[in-house]
Formats: C-alpha cells, sequence, structure tokens
C-alpha cells in the first residue's frame, strides 16, 4: 500500500503545471500568426489590408502581457526531483529582450502595411508574426534544446521574408546566401551542443554549468570544442565577422521593412542567445570564449565601419548596404560587454542590453525614413537623400537625429551614454586594447553619420533624367509609416532626455 502510494506521489511530481502567463507573450504571437493565415483565405482581396492590422493588434496584445509579468522570476517547464532547472524563465533579462523584439516586430508591421499589396499577405504576416514568436520565445529558454528551437522558428520564417518578392531575382539570391549560410552554422552549432551534452549528459543551461566545473581531463578537448562550435551559429545571427558576409546583399535584397526587422530583431535574438550560452550555461570557460568574443568584437566593429565608409552615393541602394555595413559595425559594438563578462561580473551584460535597445530605436527609425524616400526614388542611393530638409523638413530632421545617435553625437545623447557604458565596460574589464579599438572606430564611423547628415541639409542636385530631389511631393504616405517615424523619434528623444531609462540596466544583474 504504501508503495502503491508512493508510485502515485511520483507520478503525480511528473505532471507539468504551466505557467499559461509567463509563456504568454510568444503565445499570442504564435496564435494570431495562425488566425492570420486562416483568416487570409476568407478575406476578399480588397479586404487584405485588414489582415495587417490584424496583425498589429496581436503585436500589441503580446507587449501588453508583459505588463503584468514585469516583477520577473517565473518559470515553467521545470524539472521534477529536487533540480530547479526549468526550460522557461521570464526573469528580467528575457522581458527586456521580450519587449524589444516584440516592439521591433511592432514597427516593421508599421512600415509593411503600406507596401504588401504587391506581396502574398496571408503569407507575410504569418511568416512575420511566426518570427516574432521564435523571438521571443528565445531569451526566456533556459535549456539549449529550447534555444535551438527558438532560435530556428525566429530565423526559418526571415529565409521566405527575404524572397517574398516573387520574380525579384535580387530577393530570390539574397533569401538563398541568407538560407545557405545559416544553415551551415545551424549544423556547426548542432554539432556543439551535442558535444556540450556527449560532456555534461544535460541540456539545460544551469546544470551544463555546474558540471562543466568538474569535467574529466579526457573529456576536457570535447568540452572546449563543444563550447566554441556552440558559439558559432549565434555568432552568424549577430552578423560578427567573419560570419558577416550575408548582411549586405541580404539587406539590399529583402523588402525594406524587412531588413529593419533583420537589423534589430535579428540581431536581439542572436545576441540573447549569445548571451545566454557563455553567461549561464559556460561561466566555467569563460577563458575561451571571452578572448574569442573580445578578437570578434575588433574584428566586427573594425570592418564594418570601414566598409561602410567605402559606399559610393551615387551606387543604387547605397543607402540600404551602408545601413547595413553600420548594423555590422554596430554588433562590434554590442559584443564588447559580453566579452568583458569573462574577465569580470555578468552585470556587464546590462551594458548590451542598455546599448542595443538604443540601437533598436535610432536603427528602425533610420530604416523608416529610407522606406519614406524609397517611396519616390526606389533607387534610395545616398545621393536621394542631399536637400531632403527642403520637401520633407521633419523627415530629414528625424533622421538626421538618428544618424547622430548612431554616430554617438549630441542631440542624441542616448547614442553616447551608451556608447560611453559599453566603452567603460571594457576599461572595467581590463580590455584596455578593446576600448582603444572602439574609440578609434567610433572616429571612423562619425565621418560617414556625418557625410549623411551634412546631405540632408544641403541643396539638392538635379541629374539627367531624374525627378529633382527638391521637387514637390504629392506622393501619399501612409499612415502607419508617419506613425513609426514618429514613434521612433518621440522614443529617441524620450531616451535622450532620460537615458537613465536603459541606462540602468547596465548597474544591476537581469540574471
Amino acid at each position: 500500500m504504501t508503495v502503491a502510494a508512493d508510485s502515485a506521489t511520483g507520478a503525480a511530481n511528473l505532471v507539468q503545471s504551466v505557467d499559461w502567463l509567463a509563456i504568454a507573450p510568444p503565445v499570442i504571437a504564435a496564435v494570431v500568426a495562425l488566425a492570420v493565415l486562416v483568416a487570409d483565405l476568407f478575406v476578399s482581396e480588397r479586404r487584405k489590408p485588414l489582415l495587417g492590422y490584424g496583425a498589429v493588434a496581436g503585436l500589441v496584445a503580446a507587449l501588453a502581457l508583459l505588463i503584468p509579468l514585469r516583477a520577473g522570476d517565473r518559470s515553467t517547464f521545470c524539472l521534477t526531483g529536487g533540480t530547479q532547472a526549468c526550460s522557461y524563465t521570464a526573469d528580467h533579462f528575457a522581458l527586456v529582450i521580450q519587449a524589444l523584439v516584440l516592439g521591433g516586430a511592432l514597427l516593421t508591421a508599421l512600415l509593411s502595411i503600406g507596401d504588401t499589396r504587391k506581396l502574398p499577405a496571408g503569407e507575410f504576416w504569418f511568416l512575420l508574426l511566426s518570427s516574432a514568436a521564435g523571438a521571443a520565445l528565445l531569451p526566456a529558454s533556459r535549456d539549449l534544446a529550447t534555444l535551438v528551437v527558438a532560435l530556428e522558428v525566429a530565423s526559418l520564417p526571415a529565409f521566405a521574408l527575404v524572397g517574398i518578392k516573387r520574380g525579384d531575382r535580387r530577393s530570390s539570391e539574397a533569401a538563398l546566401k541568407f538560407f545557405l549560410s545559416s544553415v551551415v552554422a545551424t549544423a556547426v552549432m548542432l554539432l556543439g551542443v551535442s558535444f556540450v551534452y556527449a560532456t555534461t549528459g544535460s541540456l539545460h543551461l544551469t546544470e551544463i554549468a555546474d558540471r562543466l566545473d568538474d569535467v574529466p581531463g579526457r573529456f576536457d578537448t570535447l568540452a572546449a570544442a563543444g563550447v566554441v562550435l556552440t558559439l558559432v551559429g549565434f555568432a552568424f545571427k549577430t552578423a560578427a565577422a567573419p560570419f558577416h558576409f550575408w548582411v549586405p546583399d541580404t539587406y539590399v535584397g529583402a523588402p525594406l521593412p524587412i531588413a529593419a526587422y533583420l537589423s534589430v530583431v535579428g540581431k536581439a535574438v542572436g545576441f540573447s542567445g549569445l548571451i545566454l550560452v557563455t553567461v549561464i550555461g559556460f561561466p566555467s570557460y569563460a577563458d575561451v570564449w571571452g578572448p574569442a568574443l573580445a578578437v570578434l568584437a575588433a574584428l566586427t566593429m573594425t570592418v564594418g565601419n570601414v566598409a561602410a565608409l567605402r559606399q559610393t552615393a551615387t551606387r543604387a541602394r547605397s543607402a540600404v548596404r551602408l545601413l547595413a555595413w553600420s548594423s555590422v559595425g554596430q554588433a562590434g559594438y554590442l559584443l564588447v560587454p559580453i566579452a568583458a563578462a569573462a574577465y569580470s561580473s555578468d552585470e556587464q551584460i546590462g551594458s548590451t542590453v542598455a546599448y542595443a535597445l538604443m540601437y533598436a530605436v535610432v536603427n528602425l527609425g533610420a530604416f523608416a525614413v529610407a522606406a519614406l524616400v524609397a517611396r519616390t526614388h526606389p533607387g534610395n542611393r545616398l545621393s536621394d537623400y542631399r536637400g531632403l530638409y527642403a520637401t520633407r523638413p521633419l523627415a530629414a530632421l528625424a533622421m538626421g537625429f538618428f544618424l547622430l545617435c548612431l554616430a554617438g553625437l549630441p542631440p542624441g545623447i542616448i547614442g553616447l551614454f551608451a556608447k560611453v557604458t559599453v566603452f567603460s565596460s571594457a576599461v572595467d574589464a581590463g580590455l584596455g586594447w578593446l576600448a582603444v579599438v572602439m574609440a578609434v572606430n567610433v572616429v571612423i564611423a562619425l565621418y560617414y553619420y556625418l557625410q549623411w547628415t551634412a546631405a540632408l541639409f544641403r541643396t539638392p542636385e538635379t541629374a539627367p533624367g531624374d525627378e529633382p530631389a527638391a521637387a514637390p511631393r504629392t506622393h501619399h504616405v501612409p499612415a502607419p509609416l508617419t506613425l513609426a517615424i514618429a514613434l521612433t523619434a518621440v522614443a529617441g528623444i524620450a531616451l535622450s532626455g532620460a537615458p537613465q531609462l536603459v541606462l540602468r540596466f547596465a548597474a544591476v544583474s537581469l540574471f
């Protein structure tokens, strides 16, 4: 009788109690994605724009469900038997990154509403919401299996979104390059995960951290190889050099809102995964990943900024290409605090989070203005922005503000403070050489950011056969596009006026 009772108790302990509120944000995004796909079958062509507004409403609902979770420290899908290992944890780190990716997806949706007329609406919104659901799941994942699944759920729809412009050769080539390079990186990462599992016998990050502290000598090389190979997959997602080669062609070939999405949400996915596996899963191998990430940071920011410096103003789509290379350079800055965490405490991670929030707001704003200019100048060359202030003064002022934030110059105070925070994390960790490399790259970036900003206020030029840059604009601008520019501008100004709203994350531990 006692044995039977014990067996019944053991069986009861194996039943999972799901915290539905904790998992609500990614679940809502996934459910709305399915609802939009099904609704597309029954909605007439004339009413297809309603699908976009439904997607926006779903993302707003997912963001709203983060509010009751703001206290953090909610976990679900946990192991039984006395261990505290859980597969999903809604802590402060997860909530901040979820707010970033869902907010980025929302702004992408606003940019896309006026540009989906030539695209399959149902498929577009389904893919965007599905990718957002995976991106929201990843920062809360606390085991390698869930991390890999979330990473692929975020990435696979992105491949299709890049190539969704039917009949566009550039779009198809960009999607193919993005897909093939990502598949190789994922395969390498899965090999690394298998090595880590073979060494530790667990997939949960907290248990891996404990078991890597006492790896038998004969498994040490296998464990180190697993750590390095696992990091490769996330390094690809962050566009860290030398895994950055897919970025320029992918951004240029993708629809402009999707390029904006990849530059912010795609990076947030890669960086959050990189932070989780290094700080939580592999702290005992900090002597392996710390120096590697420091070198990657220096290489990435240098390659990105030098390539951005070489862009020709009259080349087709040079504006998007410059933003693509700029995003590579910014990825280098984001890697600095993660590398610094190997030499000091995990509080350095907050500097990456603070910088990512600043970057997300101003970079999405820059892409929003680029989408506005593309409506009258499909070539989207840097020269098309010359004299923008004469025709669209508010858009020019907003673009100038976004570029100055990225450069780290006033009045973009938040960009300046975020860079100082990242710089300080390198100095505090004893990485003086990396701080010097960063300072040099910030100076290099000033040139192309200021050059673009100055062009906005110069006298426009007219090229033979081209519409004059200063000609009066009669083109209708969709309200969602105007709203996206206004939201990012207001957010950037608010953060510059009260930078502590995001910089406070740099002073606390988010785990």
